[in-house]
């Protein structure tokens, strides 16, 4: 038996025998990754939301910045972060770096964009098939927005579920930000990072087998639930 074989079935009894340790930063993963897309779903879905309705100066170049945003390297929002919550920083007096609160911090960042810029376009392009009713009606735009928004909730879940899974597999800003303390901040991703360079394969493998399920059913509901809804919508008519 070699040392793969071994660890992956070391690596199952701990998922199956339900290993404290792994317990634990699994369930602190999606307490933070979870926190954290909660609080940029409320921010990002009415600034998306406004953005595709909104007329004002330098709209192309608000939309240019958030487009960049969704690009943005991870670690560089680990650094921002790290910075205003140091010691040094202006909000170093908070006392929240090395905390899950920073964790939930970088991670809303992170998903913000992504929640906006899907939002906007979900907006824009429910406006365009059945935005003439509404203005006709009278609504105005941002309230038009926030309707197309609820009607078109099976989209909104789907992206939600896009920024989650975002955060959840986020790896570098988190460690920078929350320090891989053991027992406090240390999540799927990062402990899968320390435990490979220490040698620590089964425990690796274990976290990544759960990280990977996560993963996949994200997915497979992301692809579930539009043609759910496409099927209901056809049993209706």
């Amino acid at each position: 038996m070699n040392t793969l074989s071994e660890s992956s079935a070391t690596a199952f009894d701990l998922i199956v025998g339900g290993d404290a340790g792994l317990l634990h930063t699994v369930a602190l993963s999606f307490a933070v990754s979870g926190t954290a897309c909660f609080c940029a779903a409320w921010l990002g879905l009415l600034a998306g939301a406004w953005l595709a309705v909104a007329r004002f100066r330098g709209k192309r170049f608000v939309l240019l910045g958030l487009d960049t945003s969704l690009a943005l390297p991870s670690v560089v929002a680990g650094l921002a972060v790290y910075l205003l919550l140091s010691r040094s920083g202006p909000l170093g007096s908070w006392g929240l770096l090395f905390t899950p609160t920073a964790m939930v911090i970088v991670q809303t960042l992170l998903a913000l964009p992504i929640i906006m810029a899907l939002a906007r376009q979900v907006v824009a392009d429910a406006l365009r098939d059945g935005g003439d009713q509404l203005r006709s009606m009278g609504a105005r735009p941002l309230l038009c927005a926030l309707l197309m928004l609820l009607h078109e909730r099976w989209a909104v879940v789907t992206l939600l579920l896009i920024a989650f899974g975002r955060a959840i597999a986020e790896v570098g800003a988190v460690m920078i930000v929350g320090g891989n303390i053991n027992g406090f901040t240390r999540v799927m991703t990062t402990a899968i990072a320390l435990e490979t360079s220490k040698g620590d394969l089964p425990l690796a493998l274990a976290l990544g087998f759960v990280l990977l399920a996560v993963v996949a059913l994200l997915n497979v509901v992301i692809a579930f639930v539009p043609r759910s809804h496409e099927l209901q919508t056809a049993q209706l008519q």
